[in-house]
């Protein structure tokens, strides 16, 4: 799966990285300024993405908006968080792992 994280802090960009690829996920950081090219990356961020974690504590409310508005258009899962530390992104991990897991189908019997 491929996460992206708009917000949160830079400097764990680099831990929360190796987190999603030791969990078998792609990771992507945007740290939310939309100024520059930063909207435009933005937009691309949210297309590659399946799941986008929003920091909003972070966040300005426009950043906030344009990353709901662009994953609605495209049908991409967004996770608004007030705070995204390790503890939380590595539970959101798992979770994400066991969501993107199969059901095992059920054994018919022989008749």
């Amino acid at each position: 799966m491929h996460i992206g994280i708009v917000g949160g802090l830079d400097r764990n960009e680099g831990f929360y990285e190796d987190l999603a690829q030791r969990a078998g996920h792609h990771f992507e950081h945007h740290n939310g300024h939309l100024a520059g090219r930063g909207a435009a990356s933005l937009g691309t961020l949210v297309e590659r993405c399946d799941v986008v974690i929003v920091v909003t504590d972070v966040n300005s409310h426009a950043a906030v908006w344009r990353v709901r508005r662009l994953a609605k258009q495209r049908g991409n899962r967004v996770i608004l968080m007030s705070r995204c530390g390790p503890s939380k992104f590595t539970a959101l991990l798992a979770e994400l792992g066991t969501a993107a897991q199969p059901s095992p189908t059920p054994l018919r019997a022989a008749r």
